[in-house]
């Protein structure tokens, strides 16, 4: 039996913007008047996302203002994150409860569902995209989202190309992931200054494939990707009006 999902693409916008769209929409799955979404979207001005309860002093602000980087605070946990506009980076967002993803109820199994339709995807690219069941364990959460690898993460020979958060509340949760098409060092380097060598555990697409593919060909293999691996029939559409108004009041 197919299910039908919506896909929803969005205008880059700025970072309180981004969080209070996905929060809405969270919301409004939880309430049961909003669809399974799969969100793709870009950041402007390039923003830096903390996790849910990642300390400020993780990334150098006075560098963030310097260069014009915005800086939101995610509702996920995880690490921080350098959105690089379109050229740069895909954002993803999953808001879905347990009976839209096959009867998953635990926030691992969600992320592995989560992680083979993007591997599936990202394959399609010609990225040839492992997930990593067990990843080797070592101290505390590092300040930059990708000098580690989580479990059911992403990666291309054994480097990060993935990074995802997740936030549940009762079967209803929202994931974000993060996409590298390419990477600015420089500015990385800048905004993580306690991360020894960000780019030593991290690897990008356009490393990957040798060119750096565009925003809107990855957002279509990516959505190829979950209809293929679950079945899904994704149907684009925009935010409903009461998704308006929630984003709005977030």
């Amino acid at each position: 039996m197919t299910r039908a999902w919506r896909l929803l693409l969005t205008e880059p916008a700025d970072g309180a913007t981004n969080m209070a769209v996905d929060e809405a929409l969270w919301r409004a799955r939880q309430a049961g008047t909003s669809p399974p979404t799969l969100r793709f979207f870009a950041w402007a001005p390039p923003t830096v996302s903390l996790g849910y309860g990642q300390p400020l002093d993780d990334v150098d602000t006075a560098a963030c203002r310097a260069l014009g980087v915005g800086l939101v605070r995610r509702p996920t946990g995880g690490s921080a994150i350098y959105h690089d506009g379109p050229e740069r980076e895909l954002t993803y967002s999953v808001t879905a409860t347990a009976d839209d993803v096959d009867g998953i109820s635990d926030l691992l199994g969600t992320y592995r569902w989560i992680a083979l339709a993007l591997r599936r995807g990202l394959r399609s690219l010609g990225a040839p995209a492992e997930v990593v069941a067990v990843p080797e364990s070592g101290g505390p959460a590092p300040a930059f989202c990708f000098a580690r690898t989580g479990r059911w993460e992403i990666e291309v020979d054994g480097r990060k190309l993935v990074g995802s958060a997740q936030r549940r509340q009762g079967p209803c949760f929202l994931q974000y992931g993060s996409v590298l098409l390419g990477v600015d060092e420089p500015r990385l380097r800048a905004v993580f200054p306690t991360t020894a060598d960000p780019l030593a555990t991290m690897t990008t697409l356009e490393a990957v494939l040798g060119h750096r593919p565009k925003f809107d060909e990855v957002a279509a293999a990516l959505a190829r990707g979950f209809e293929e691996e679950h079945g899904l029939v994704l149907r684009p559409g925009g935010l409903t009006a009461g998704e308006e108004v929630l984003s709005r009041g977030v």
